[in-house]
């Protein structure tokens, strides 16, 4: 465990931490989820704080996890929605009287709290993919305080993180020998984000873990963060390998990481505008890609499932899959990790 170098810092890849750095916000994180499950106090970790909260989409699990947490380390998250200040903006795009530059708000907020946290993609860029990680950016740039990024189009770093601790908490520390079947599976949604594939896997690839991935030849992932899972497994250990056919990844998996989400070629930059209809044609030819009990029981016996969540029943992943040994409780400790990760996270870096 690292003691220097974390106060202060942005939280907005994963890719801007090294292995060490990572172990130690993990470490953390641990330890706090022990205190909490004891009900002992750490509210004397961050008093007084104040953690500005800009959600551009809607959240169950990232919203109650950072509020809870910051109020848990003695701080206080203030819930901020665009409708109910000034769509924060980039520059040459300023409407009058409805929008205020992001270089002012960062300004603004980080005189008046101690961090910034913000969730944007999808719909409110218009689905451009590179835009939601640009304006956080921007965000960062302006603000004297840690920016958080709680999820834009590419990366979703706080997921990653609780993915990770709770592949620790079920197998150890190092995961080498241990088979994540990562796969792509349908939805009647054309708007499920690619981010948390991208932190699964990126977060796995530190540890050693044998990576199989599925998919659908047309949902293909970013060749850039491929590209780093692929170099973090050669420094690290492990394995990345790509099929695609569900059945070949879940085989002997001890991890099932199975979800939908959006095809890039078929949204900005690739795609003048965003085609929609046209992904949810290409979805319907896989309508058969779902976590079901003829997959998970191809994976070992104490095989588990995981997601992200909000899943889609029925389509994703069947009820029984879910509900049963496979993903009760594994899906819900995962989500239960955001919270204590993103503690561990913010007592790290918020000064």
């Amino acid at each position: 465990m690292i003691t220097e170098g974390l106060k202060g810092r942005d939280f907005i890849t994963l890719r801007d931490f090294t292995k060490a750095e990572i172990e130690t916000m993990l470490d953390l994180s641990v330890q706090l989820k022990g205190e909490y499950t004891m009900r002992r106090r750490h509210d004397d970790i961050l008093p007084g704080r104040t953690l500005f909260m800009m959600f551009f989409n809607p959240s169950l699990r990232t919203r109650n996890s950072f509020e809870a947490g910051i109020f848990q380390l003695g701080g206080h998250g203030h819930f901020l929605q665009p409708e109910a200040t000034r769509l924060p903006t980039l520059e040459g795009e300023d409407v009058p009287y409805a929008s205020e530059r992001i270089a002012d708000v960062a300004r603004v907020l980080s005189r008046m709290g101690d961090a910034i946290a913000i969730r944007i993609l999808g719909a409110a860029v218009n689905w451009e993919y590179e835009k939601s990680l640009k304006i956080i950016n921007e965000f960062a740039k302006y603000s004297d305080k840690p920016v958080i990024n709680m999820e834009d189009n590419k990366y979703h770093p706080c997921q990653g993180m609780a993915d990770v601790m709770t592949l620790r908490e079920l197998y150890g520390r190092d995961l080498r020998g241990r088979k994540l079947a990562v796969s792509w599976t349908y939805s009647p949604s054309t708007r499920k984000p690619i981010a948390p594939h991208h932190d699964f896997m990126y977060a796995a690839s530190y540890f050693g873990a044998d990576i199989v991935f599925a998919h659908p030849k047309e949902m293909r992932i970013d060749p850039d963060v491929e590209a780093a899972i692929k170099a973090n497994v050669e420094l690290n250990g492990g394995s990345y390998s790509v099929v695609d056919n569900m059945e070949a990844a879940c085989e002997n998996a001890d991890v099932v990481y199975a979800k939908n989400y959006v095809c890039l070629d078929l949204l900005p930059p690739v795609t003048k505008e965003a085609q929609p209809d046209e992904m949810a044609k290409l979805f319907n030819q896989y309508k058969g890609w779902i976590a079901d009990e003829k997959r998970m029981k191809m994976a070992k016996p104490d095989g588990r499932y995981m997601h992200c969540l909000p899943c889609e029943r029925g389509y994703e992943v069947s009820d029984a899959v879910l509900d049963g040994k496979w993903g009760n409780p594994t899906a819900y400790d995962e989500a239960e990790n955001r919270l204590h990760v993103q503690k561990g996270i913010m007592a790290c870096i918020i000064p």
